[in-house]
């Protein structure tokens, strides 16, 4: 797919200009004369006029960006104007390439008489289930405005949890990547001074102090060996986090880790509710909530115990029968979904489990924190401390026995 640079004229008399791929220049044509575009100038884009997407700024659309979508969508549409408008407006303001291109796409759709929901549909990476499933419920109960509202909160609330928990993996990220570049630099850059001195003294050295001076050695001499070494440990890592088993071992591991556990199943609640209550709350059937709450939950743990609820619950069995087997929900959620079934109001029970788990979430991020802080220190501080050790153990054993001389 060749990319193309194009200057048109739409059917309103504005001029436009922008980029777009196309398999050859009289295909680029044919598909913006179908959007309704007189083509003024259209040419392949040269290596400065490409489109270069950095990863995450502008290539993925986050929940933030769908958030903001939703919440001016429903502005436009309150202040009396068309849909066809409303995408039209929003696409040209929209900062987000991908989303801006699939906002003209889906303006393009619903001109020739589809509706908005179909129009998401042709792309749906870039709007996921739930919102393409509560923008159709939207328009058959012709409550749209509404919709994309609690699609807005939703997708707000949703940016807000993963922000936090994002937050609480910077430190320990940043703590490990400073002890890296600590043991890197003294391996490359003091020992080797230490290990010339041992060597003129000709002194037996001890097992410790030998072992770092080998694994200097092998930085300095066969660097490009270690490189390979850890790209292959990472593509492995994530080749296998890919595969099924993987991904059944990360994530059934992780919830039994201390601190990190309690985190991702407080996480995973909250998103669990939050989506269920926004879901039912639009009109979805129950068994369609539950599969899109487990399509959007990452870990498998979770997204493998909603879809065998599903089963139960098409056989006639209460969804807190089921979320309770799965054993791994916490208890006060499971008896939130209970009630919410007895009174016939599931989805507000779950908007108070959700805003709990929120909360709840925040305590388990500032005890993340609070315990990584010491713990990276300790581990920094042991690491530096044996490699000082090995160092000056036998300068020390040297100085005694000078002293006994």
């Amino acid at each position: 797919m060749a990319q193309f640079t194009y200057k048109v004229i739409s059917k309103d008399g504005k001029n436009k200009k922008g980029s777009m791929e196309a398999a050859d220049r009289e295909k680029a044509q044919e598909k913006l004369r179908q959007e309704g575009y007189t083509v003024t100038e259209l040419k392949e884009a040269g290596a400065l006029d490409k489109e270069i997407t950095l990863p995450g700024i502008s290539g993925k659309v986050k929940s933030r960006d769908l958030s903001v979508f939703c919440k001016q969508f429903v502005s436009i549409l309150n202040a009396g104007v068309t849909i066809i408008a409303a995408l039209d407006m929003l696409s040209e303001q929209m900062d987000n390439k991908t989303l801006k291109r699939a906002l003209i796409e889906a303006k393009v759709h619903v001109e020739k008489g589809g509706t908005l929901a179909d129009a998401f549909r042709l792309n749906p990476k870039v709007f996921p289930p739930m919102l393409i499933n509560m923008v159709s419920a939207g328009e058959v109960s012709g409550s749209m405005e509404i919709a994309f509202e609690r699609l807005s909160t939703h997708f707000e609330k949703d940016d807000a949890l993963k922000s936090k928990i994002r937050g609480a993996m910077t430190y320990p990220i940043m703590v490990c990547v400073v002890a890296v570049a600590v043991v890197i630099v003294i391996m490359v850059a003091v020992i080797p001074t230490f290990a010339e001195m041992f060597q003129d003294m000709g002194m037996d050295l001890p097992f410790m102090t030998t072992m770092m001076i080998n694994i200097s050695d092998f930085i300095l001499g066969k660097w490009w060996l270690l490189i390979i070494i850890v790209v292959a440990i990472v593509v492995g890592f994530r080749t296998f986090a890919k595969t099924e088993v993987g991904d059944q071992f990360f994530s059934s591991t992780v919830i039994k880790l201390p601190i990190f556990g309690n985190l991702v199943v407080k996480t995973n609640s909250a998103r669990f509710a939050r989506t269920l209550a926004t879901l039912m709350a639009a009109g979805i059937p129950l068994l369609d909530a539950i599969e899109q709450v487990a399509r959007m939950l990452s870990n498998k743990v979770f997204r493998d115990g909603l879809m065998g609820a599903k089963v139960q619950v098409a056989k006639g069995m209460p969804l807190s029968k089921p979320l309770r087997d799965m054993e791994v929900f916490p208890a006060m959620l499971v008896q939130m979904v209970k009630i919410g079934e007895e009174t016939g109001n599931i989805e507000d029970m779950m908007e108070k489990v959700a805003d709990f788990y929120d909360r709840e979430v925040d305590v388990a991020t500032e005890s993340l924190t609070a315990a990584m802080e010491p713990l990276t220190m300790i581990v920094l501080a042991g690491i530096v401390g044996c490699i000082v050790g090995a160092i000056y153990g036998p300068m020390l054993s040297m100085y005694e026995g000078i002293d006994n001389i």
